[in-house]
């Protein structure tokens, strides 16, 4: 039995995967990360996983067993959307992938690495997974920056991995992800937020299209995310980008009365304005495009957010426990 490596492993979807990777009879896992950070110890203590080896090893491991490897899903990044260390988000999001890629390609092994819908930035050129708009993407921030170099650099290669996938993730929340702090989810933040007030603050919109509250993403859960990636990883379709969220747009609104139904409480919401620092880089819709996922075969159902959000706080935060 080959290997499947999963690096990112103890972070929020690289955990969750390996939990995945196990319920499907996929025994033979290799988990890569740095795991000296107290705060994601949760994730992993209790997989169940072959070995792990740190990110700094990870290609000294993989020169000496590549012949023993059948696939390598490439969560982990740097994920902090607020980073303005250009050198570090370069080193781990483009330089770390480009070695990735270069090594399955080498080795002949197929790729899934994670990119993002941080790329698509305000949304000019829509939400749509389409190769040709790569180039004129304008993402908001440096780490939507490099996620969009490497895709960028990912399409000029003439020589590839035998298959490959870049996930442009869109709003993912649910369980694991307890030590992203600010970058958790709306999701985890309201519930913290109602635990210790009993209401949630959500921001103004500054907007005139959009009333307050009425700002859209595409929430997508962790577990329809994981589902994908195994989907992609047993079918190895046409390689290329995908898009993966719900591909339904979704009101704050619609999150906040989510929230308070799973806990059984009234609605409680207060508003403040957005940080002017970030109102000129505030995105006030996103929704993925899933059409090419789907043409390729793609047919299992989207959690819907407020199924997503009672299972969640139900089984995970209320009872404080891990996937």
């Amino acid at each position: 039995m080959k290997y499947i490596i999963v690096t990112g492993a103890a972070g929020f979807i690289g955990s969750c995967l390996l939990t995945r990777l196990y319920e499907a009879g996929y025994k033979h896992i290799l988990a890569v990360d740095d795991f000296s950070k107290p705060a994601k110890s949760p994730n992993f203590e209790n997989k169940k996983y072959i070995e792990k080896v740190s990110r700094t090893e990870f290609f000294s491991w993989l020169e000496m067993n590549y012949s023993h490897v059948g696939f390598v899903l490439h969560i982990g990044a740097r994920t902090d959307t607020t980073e303005t260390n250009w050198e570090l988000l370069a080193e781990l999001n483009l330089n770390y992938t480009q070695q990735v890629w270069d090594a399955c390609t080498s080795y002949c092994i197929p790729l899934i690495y994670a990119s993002s819908a941080a790329t698509y930035g305000l949304g000019e050129y829509g939400y749509d997974d389409d190769h040709d708009i790569v180039e004129k993407l304008k993402p908001l921030n440096l780490y939507g920056k490099s996620k969009n170099e490497f895709d960028k650099w990912a399409l000029e290669q003439e020589d590839t991995p035998p298959f490959w996938a870049g996930l442009k993730f869109f709003n993912v929340y649910g369980p694991n992800e307890y030590h992203k702090n600010r970058m958790a989810s709306v999701i985890l933040h309201a519930f913290e937020q109602i635990a210790k007030d009993g209401k949630i603050t959500l921001f103004r919109s500054h907007h005139p299209d959009y009333q307050d509250g009425c700002q859209k993403r595409d929430f997508v859960y962790v577990k329809d995310v994981v589902d994908v990636i195994l989907f992609l990883m047993e079918q190895q379709p046409t390689s290329g980008l995908y898009n993966v969220g719900t591909g339904t747009a979704r009101t704050f609104l619609d999150l906040a009365h989510a929230v308070f139904a799973a806990l059984n409480k009234p609605t409680v919401i207060e508003w403040t304005d957005t940080p002017e620092d970030i109102r000129d880089k505030y995105q006030y819709f996103t929704q993925a495009n899933m059409e090419k996922l789907l043409d390729e075969g793609y047919s299992k159902p989207f959690t819907s957010l407020e199924e997503g959000i009672k299972d969640y706080i139900t089984n995970y935060l209320l009872e404080k426990k891990i996937l």
